[in-house]
């Protein structure tokens, strides 16, 4: 029943805080100190959540961050000391679903990923009669959380699942970037409306033949974003 996490930073203090803070709350938590270790756990055990610094030995955080992309969808948030913008939406970028800005509070991080969890590990349990949803050629398996088009599976982030999920819900529903990163993220969340065109410039990317001139996700100048 307990979740299992991971946690990474080369600040052997800061990982022995998280993980006695999270341990208090049944988690059981791993830990690795520099990219190559974090990236070899994360390829052998199958974690709830992964907290992964920026700033690490032998590889970057978002070098980690964007291998881990390549098999894996488990939600991770980015952990900076730096609070420019363009890093926070670069961690995006490489694939992260949230980021926090050290120095932080230990129970924010531990709201925010609890509030995370709820949002992936929820869909998994909702009793809903349809457990995929189909438009077309695009297929989502709800259980599963994968998605397919023409029978070829696309590789999402938790996010982008999650986004295209309430759009293909809601066909023809335009969101605002506001309700987007509202329902998507939580009204907590501290980012603000570019999260919400990065997910969606990388959506289009995995799902678009031409991502300029999209056939499945579509922009609605001036008011949002929908599923056609």
């Amino acid at each position: 029943m307990g979740k299992r996490v991971l946690v990474v930073d080369d600040e052997k203090l800061i990982v022995k805080g998280i993980r006695f803070s999270l341990e208090q709350d049944g988690m059981e938590v791993d830990c690795a100190y520099d990219g190559e270790e974090a990236l070899e756990l994360a390829k052998n055990n199958q974690y709830d959540m992964i907290l992964l610094d920026v700033m690490l030995p032998k590889m970057s955080g978002f070098e980690v961050c964007q291998q881990i992309r390549e098999f894996s969808s488990t939600p991770i948030v980015m952990l900076t000391a730096k609070g420019e913008d363009m890093d926070k939406i670069l961690g995006l970028e490489y694939g992260a679903d949230d980021y926090i800005t050290k120095p932080f509070n230990i129970l924010e991080v531990k709201a925010r990923i609890k509030a995370i969890m709820r949002r992936t590990g929820g869909k998994k349990e909702e009793s809903n009669t349809s457990r995929e949803i189909e438009i077309r050629d695009m297929r989502l398996d709800l259980d599963g959380r994968r998605a397919y088009i023409k029978n070829r599976e696309v590789n999402l982030t938790a996010k982008e699942f999650e986004v295209l999920e309430l759009l293909m819900k809601n066909p023809n529903k335009v969101y605002s970037r506001e309700n987007l990163l509202n329902i998507i993220w939580g009204s907590d969340y501290p980012g603000d409306v570019r999260t919400v065109d990065v997910h969606i410039r990388r959506l289009r990317e995995k799902i678009e033949e031409t991502p300029s001139e999209p056939i499945y996700v579509h922009t609605k100048w001036g008011v949002g974003y929908y599923f056609a």
